[in-house]
């Protein structure tokens, strides 16, 4: 039996599509039209969406990127921004429930953001924040720690994708037991981003560190291949964990 398993989920073949249905909710995605590099239209937006529903998602809760530099989003311009799409997809007679959080860049704006408890959160006060992709900022437990004094539950953003960290893989556990969540993205499971994010996401699995999975979903081609990446065996081990979080929001 364990054999057969260890066969299982090694194997490079595709299995069935798996049911996303289980998850109930996608807890990171750019859908907000013209607000980020996401999504560029209110058309768009609403193909986008209607994907999601057929995938068997109730509710979308999309995180425009928060960065001072690139993308100087605040509650006003990310709710003001939803609402707009809330009521076209209602114009549409499309029922998916979409609320909207953040994606916040670990920069000084952040720091400032979280001592002012000015952060958009979902569920149980999550707090989704991505790092940069050269080193690990000098200033990461201090934020982490300022969160969480305040109430708030870090979620970390794709931290397959962070290559500083490859050869010290110690670093998600240790961010595993400070109590920080750790967010999968779909399509590093099919190498979308590098070889080696797709064999660091696995180990994770292994290890049972990975507390939600998002679609990290820009476009429709995201979608497309949302589809490949649900027939690999490491997805399927991932939703039948027992280790996601999803529809707990």
């Amino acid at each position: 039996m364990i054999n057969w398993l260890k066969s299982l989920f090694s194997s490079p073949k595709p299995l069935e599509p798996a049911d996303l249905s289980v998850l109930k909710a996608d807890m990171h995605s750019h859908l907000i039209p013209a607000i980020d590099d996401g999504s560029k239209s209110l058309e768009n937006s609403l193909e986008m969406i209607r994907r999601f529903s057929a995938l068997g998602y109730k509710k979308l809760i999309t995180t425009p990127h928060v960065m001072s530099d690139f993308y100087k989003n605040d509650p006003e311009s990310i709710l003001g921004g939803l609402e707009k799409l809330n009521t076209y997809l209602k114009e549409k007679g499309l029922d998916v429930k979409v609320e909207a959080a953040a994606e916040y860049y670990l920069d000084e704006q952040l720091q400032d953001l979280v001592e002012a408890e000015k952060l958009l959160t979902f569920g149980d006060k999550h707090v989704l924040f991505e790092l940069p992709f050269i080193a690990e900022p000098p200033n990461l437990k201090q934020v982490i720690f300022e969160m969480q004094t305040r109430g708030y539950k870090p979620i970390l953003a794709h931290p397959e994708r962070y290559g500083f960290w490859y050869k010290d893989f110690d670093r998600y556990r240790e961010l595993h037991d400070q109590g920080v969540f750790l967010q999968l993205n779909m399509l590093s499971l099919i190498g979308h981003y590098s070889p080696q994010a797709q064999k660091i996401a696995e180990q994770m699995i292994d290890e049972g560190i990975i507390s939600f999975l998002g679609s990290d979903c820009h476009n429709t081609h995201h979608l497309e291949l949302i589809d490949e990446a649900r027939t690999r065996p490491y997805f399927h081990k991932l939703l039948e964990s027992g280790d996601l979080k999803n529809s707990s929001l």
